[in-house]
């Protein structure tokens, strides 16, 4: 064995690598999910339904032409820890994992096809600062990196600081949002397919605001992906 294993056995023992799903100890091969959780984790396949019940979420509210969700995020449930660890943990390989394994879905669907661009829900800069990056930016760059398609970061941005999404009904999420983001650089933008995602989808509120204004520039089509779709 090689002192490089040795080394990184040692330091297995004393900090082990554990499933952010499952909090049990990851093989060698094995990243951020075991292999268990990998597959057994509920996937809601949302982009191979014709009659996808992710896009009935926006029917009436905004013209969307398709939604993705990776994961059913339920309360108490393996997602919702593996969530969490993103969110609140500093784990931002979650966010990228998971990115890279949706974009790989995506790639083979054709009817993610013609993409232009992939736009994270921005974070206000002073949250961003606090938390040290947007969660919702890492999932966006696992999607460029499996995909192909470029990510901008620049062209949409938060204005405005909200108090947390945590326990508000929809109608409250949707006031809470309202107003708060701005397009830095429209004609990057213009006659663009964007797909908008965020890390997790429980009343679409905030991607609701946010496509209601890239929807104002000239020829700009929106689809959704995000991490976890929440019900319950």
């Amino acid at each position: 064995m090689k002192s490089k294993d040795l080394i990184r056995d040692f330091i297995s023992l004393l900090y082990p690598r554990l499933c952010f799903a499952c909090g049990n100890s990851l093989f060698k091969h094995e990243q951020v999910l075991c292999t268990h959780c990998l597959f057994d984790l509920p996937r809601t396949n949302f982009h191979l339904q014709p009659d996808n019940p992710l896009d009935k979420v926006f029917w009436g509210r905004v013209p969307v032409k398709k939604t993705a969700a990776l994961f059913y995020f339920t309360k108490g449930g393996k997602v919702q820890h593996l969530v969490h660890q993103l969110k609140y943990k500093g784990r931002k390989e979650v966010g990228i994992y998971t990115g890279i394994i949706l974009g790989a879905e995506l790639k083979k669907t054709p009817s993610f096809d013609g993409i232009d661009l992939i736009i994270p829900v921005p974070l206000h800069p002073r949250k961003q600062k606090k938390r040290g990056y947007n969660q919702s930016e890492q999932f966006a760059i696992g999607l460029s990196e499996s995909t192909g398609i470029e990510m901008d970061i620049k062209s949409f941005v938060r204005t405005i600081a909200t108090e947390t999404q945590t326990r508000k009904s929809r109608f409250a999420r949707f006031e809470n949002v309202k107003e708060i983001f701005k397009v830095t650089n429209p004609l990057a933008l213009e006659n663009k397919h964007l797909l908008l995602v965020d890390d997790v989808i429980t009343t679409g509120s905030t991607l609701e605001s946010c496509a209601n204004i890239l929807l104002q520039i000239p020829g700009v089509s929106i689809s959704m992906a995000s991490i976890a779709y929440a019900v319950g």
